[in-house]
Formats: structure tokens, C-alpha cells, sequence
């Protein structure tokens, strides 16, 4: 999924006050599947579904071909929701009002007119001979006509985004080490805790297989939820609200981390689709990401919004920042410097960001609580007057300005 760009990161995101660049079992109708079948009546209403806890609301079906109904169940349950199944329009408004969605089978079109026009109607068939099926999308005020099963990976994603209530994606930020120890995992950690502060719905994925785990750093090791690992075989979409509960909560924020067992690889279809969801549930999503350029990084890059690199001040740091921000350069919309003293001889923050050719953030400030609070079981940022913690939350208030993606 491409990355949607935000203006929220764009000019005046700086904080050092630097100008910058800008398989759910399916709900089936007993008249349409039997007696023995759980479904809805004609006269009741949406807010009737008898759907099981856990289970996310899904479309409202109106069809009577048994083959069609069929195949919209099975994708329903592939994007892990519960349909509403009628023959016609429901007789009470709100069975047709409050679904998130309708679909319609073109069988049923001709008895769809006159029924109350609403958005997200779709006109779902298989016949791609019939010319008069656009006539009948008009009639009933649909969106679309999908024809199956060539649409059906479409038809799926949209009754998943339906479902979930997709709107704004999050404001995705990833953080990267110009050289090894740069504090990019203290930065992408302080982040976390200080957008989950502004009581945003806050991720914090770990993309460095061979760090020492950000669930760890946070304090939350032993917090039970899914790591890595158990995600590895993930292909297509996931279901982001599914996504989320699965994961540890620590401290409000939700963490994507790696297990203690050996580091197994995970493919960049897999990383894909867990960022592609973890996305769409709006909010702030921070990545701590490696130096390096692998096939997972890459699709972890090609999802951010903004990538914050990380660089002490020092010439060697400066110089292998300089190769970093040329690997993350062409594949990183935008790139901007985060600069931590202390500073050798001549350098300043302005200093190093020009000679990476990078706009400026603003300057990482050195924390001396921050060992102190560790040994203490306090994760970094986590005291918000701290000199991180202040930090983070200016960067956050010029982030998330209105207008901005979060």
C-alpha cells in the first residue's frame, strides 16, 4: 500500500524551532439457506445482527442466487467480518441505512429501486455480457459495479475498510541510526510514549530483527500479546483492529516486537501487510528500522510518512550518516536529521544537517535520567518533563498540526 503523505509532517515539523521542508463463520439468511441456517428476518433491523462478540459488523447482502451468495459470504469472511443476508430491501429503514456497506447482487438490482439512496452500495455480479447492469447501478444509486471473481481481492479490501470505519491513516515516522548507538531506538521509544500521552492510538513496531527488542526497552517483555514471529507467514490483508488486540500493550502503547528465540525472517510481503494494517487504524505509528537496505526495511520505508535519521555530532558519525541518508534517500519521501551533541570542534546542529544535505529537526537533547530511570524500570521518554520527553511532545505538537495525517 502506498503511503499517504502528510502536510502535518511537512514545513514547520522542526522542534528546535528550525524552519524545515516542507475466518469468522458467516451469518446466512434462513430463507436464502434453510431452516437450519442463522440469518435475519425480513423485518428486522441492522442493529438485530446476532453477531458473536469479537466479530466485527459486516455488509448488508441482497441477493437470492445461492452461487453469488456463496461467494460474498467466503469473502466476508476472508476480510473477518459478519454479514446481514436479505432477498430484497429490508423493511425497516435502518436495515438499510446502517450497514457499513450493501452489496447487491445484480439479480437483485430490479428490486433494490426506490429504496432509500446511501453511500457505499455496490452492484456485485458475474454476468460480463450484460450491458443493462450499468442502467440498474444507477437506478439504485450504486458506487460501483464488481464483477466476480476478478474483483474479488478489491471486493474484500473494501468490505474490510468498510468494516473498520477507515479513515485518515496514521502519521507513520521511522527512526534510523546515522551510525550504530546514534539513540535512534531511545528516540523512536520516547516518541511512542509521548504520542500515546496526546491519547492517540500509538504502535510501536521494532524492525531491527537483531536489536535487543523494543518490548524490552519499554519494560514490557513479559507482557503476553504476539511478537514477530508469529506473523511471518501473513500474506494479503490483515484486519487492523485484529492486529491491534493481538499485540502487548505497555504504557498505552502498542508494541510489535521480537521475540527471545532466535530471529526468524520475516518476508517483505508479511511486513507489508502488518504495517498496510497497522496503518489504516489511524493514529501514530513510530518504526525503529535498521541501517541496513534488506527487502523487509525497504517495505517498511516505502510505508512512512517521515524518516528521522538519527546522527551524533562527530565527523565519523557524519560520514556514515552520509551513506545512510543515500541508501534511505530513494525510497523515503522525506528524510530529515536528528542531531545529538556532544558536538566536536566546529560542529553544531545546523552544521551537521547541512552537510548531509538533510533539513533539520531540531536537536536531540542529552538526558542524564535516562540510565537512572532504566535501572529503575522506567523506559526512555517516559517522564514527559524530561529533557526526551519535552522533546518528543514538541515534535508531535508541529506534527500533528490540523490538517496533518494523525
Amino acid at each position: 500500500m502506498e503511503a499517504s503523505r502528510t502536510s502535518g509532517a511537512g514545513p514547520g515539523a522542526g522542534t528546535g524551532g528550525e524552519k524545515d521542508r516542507g475466518p469468522l463463520s458467516p451469518a446466512r439468511e434462513t430463507e436464502a439457506r434453510g431452516p437450519g441456517a442463522r440469518g435475519a428476518d425480513e423485518g428486522r433491523g441492522s442493529g438485530a445482527r446476532g453477531v458473536d462478540e469479537g466479530r466485527r459488523a459486516g455488509p448488508l447482502i441482497v441477493t437470492e442466487d445461492l452461487g453469488l451468495l456463496d461467494d460474498l459470504l467466503r469473502l466476508c469472511a476472508a476480510a473477518g467480518v459478519e454479514p446481514e443476508v436479505h432477498h430484497r430491501v429490508p423493511e425497516r429503514r435502518a436495515g438499510w441505512t446502517d450497514p457499513p456497506l450493501v452489496l447487491v447482487g445484480d439479480d437483485a438490482a430490479a428490486r433494490c429501486r426506490g429504496a432509500v439512496r446511501r453511500p457505499g452500495t455496490v452492484l456485485v455480479g458475474r454476468d460480463r455480457d450484460d450491458p443493462g447492469v450499468w442502467r440498474l447501478a444507477v437506478e439504485i444509486g450504486a458506487e460501483c459495479v464488481l464483477r466476480l471473481p476478478d474483483a474479488e481481492g478489491l471486493l474484500v479490501d473494501r468490505i474490510a475498510d468498510a468494516a473498520e470505519g477507515v479513515g485518515r491513516q496514521a502519521l507513520t515516522v521511522g527512526v534510523v541510526g546515522g551510525r550504530g548507538g546514534a539513540g535512534a531506538s531511545t528516540l523512536a521509544c520516547g516518541l511512542a510514549l509521548a504520542a500515546a500521552r496526546t491519547g492517540r492510538r500509538t504502535l510501536l513496531v521494532d524492525g531491527d530483527p537483531l536489536g535487543g527488542g523494543l518490548d524490552v526497552l519499554l519494560g514490557g517483555e513479559r507482557e503476553e500479546g504476539r511478537r514477530w514471529p508469529d506473523f511471518a507467514a501473513s500474506k494479503g490483508r490483515l484486519a487492523g483492529g485484529a492486529l491491534e488486540e493481538s499485540l502487548p500493550s505497555v504504557r498505552g502503547v502498542r508494541v510489535l516486537s521480537w521475540g527471545r528465540e532466535p530471529a526468524l525472517p520475516v518476508p517483505p510481503e508479511a511486513v507489508r501487510s502488518v504495517l498496510a494494517a497497522a496503518r489504516r487504524r489511524g493514529g501514530i505509528v513510530v518504526v525503529d528500522l535498521p541501517r541496513g537496505g534488506d527487502g523487509p526495511t525497504t517495505e517498511a520505508l516505502a510505508q512512512l510518512d517521515l524518516g528521522l535519521l538519527v546522527v551524533p555530532g562527530e565527523l565519523r558519525a557524519v560520514a556514515a550518516a552520509h551513506r545512510v541518508a543515500s541508501t534511505l534517500g530513494a525510497a523515503v519521501r522525506d528524510l530529515r536529521a536528528v542531531v545529538r551533541g556532544p558536538y566536536a570542534t566546529g560542529l553544531d546542529e545546523r552544521w551537521v544537517a547541512d552537510a548531509l544535505r538533510l533539513p533539520l529537526v531540531g536537536e536531540l537533547p542529552y538526558d542524564p535520567g535516562i540510565v537512572p530511570d532504566q535501572d529503575a524500570g522506567l523506559p526512555p521518554g517516559a517522564e514527559p518533563r524530561g529533557p526526551l520527553g519535552r522533546f518528543c511532545a514538541a515534535f508531535w505538537e508541529r506534527a500533528l498540526t490540523p490538517g496533518g495525517a494523525a
